[in-house]
């Protein structure tokens, strides 16, 4: 299953959701990839990874649809182990930034669907994190998954935000994905005494909006995690955030 995680909305733990996500989905005994389409690469750093083979990132592999090669590398030589057992990660990079006019104007917005499709018997899931902008990448990314996660953070933009990016997914799965389904609202950051984010929630369910029944709380342990560079089913595999992030990994296993 491939699955990526997007809003237009920035700061709603997209980054933070796709890494533990996929490192519950490692942990859990499934071969797992982790690709970072953002070019802050966050991901690519809370699961420190570093020192890789010199053209190995996500943008490496995108430029060599642009550029002759007589044997072009597999997507295969672009994935490479983190410290979680059974979780690869295509590794972000700030280069996607200079490449993407050109693979815009030369048409390469199938090109991850394609790498993505030689991957499907190595990889039972596949988490594709997203920059806040709906750009090539995450076009692509759209074009490629088969589930896509929108995490909120239950305020009012959020809310209105929503309505805008399920008709562009719409319009995205009409034209170029037919298989692309909203598969889940992530209510992120969700604080249980405040009135507000229950409001909002209760409202986006009764409208239809495929909110998942678990919330992610609001916790100093995520940015523990940040720091440590750990997800947090390594760093604490019993705290409650932990948990919930579980909780919500086996909802969507279930599909």
């Amino acid at each position: 299953m491939i699955r990526v995680l997007f809003n237009k909305k920035g700061g709603v733990g997209k980054s933070s959701l796709a890494v533990n996500l996929a490192a519950i989905s490692a942990s859990q005994g499934y071969r797992t990839l982790l690709i970072d389409l953002d070019t802050q690469c966050n991901s690519t750093a809370y699961l420190n990874v570093t020192d890789l083979p010199k053209d190995s990132s996500i943008a490496d592999l995108f430029e060599q649809t642009i550029t002759f090669h007589l044997h072009r590398r597999p997507a295969s030589d672009f994935c490479h182990a983190t410290q979680v057992e059974n979780l690869d990660i295509i590794a972000g990079s700030e280069r996607l930034t200079e490449l993407e006019s050109e693979l815009d104007s030369r048409h390469k917005i199938y090109k991850l669907r394609e790498a993505l499709e030689s991957l499907k018997d190595t990889y039972q899931h596949i988490f594709i994190d997203t920059a806040p902008a709906l750009n090539f990448y995450s076009m692509s990314a759209l074009i490629a998954a088969q589930r896509c996660l929108i995490p909120i953070d239950c305020d009012d933009f959020a809310r209105q935000g929503l309505y805008s990016l399920q008709q562009k997914i719409a319009e995205i799965k009409e034209d170029h994905n037919e298989s692309l389904e909203i598969e889940g609202i992530i209510a992120n950051q969700y604080m249980t005494n405040a009135n507000l984010p229950k409001q909002i929630v209760n409202e986006l369910i009764a409208e239809g909006f495929p909110v998942l029944s678990e919330y992610i709380g609001q916790s100093v342990k995520m940015r523990e995690s940040h720091q440590a560079k750990k997800p947090l089913i390594l760093l604490a595999p019993k705290h409650k955030l932990t948990q919930s992030l579980i909780a919500i990994f086996e909802l969507l296993d279930k599909n």
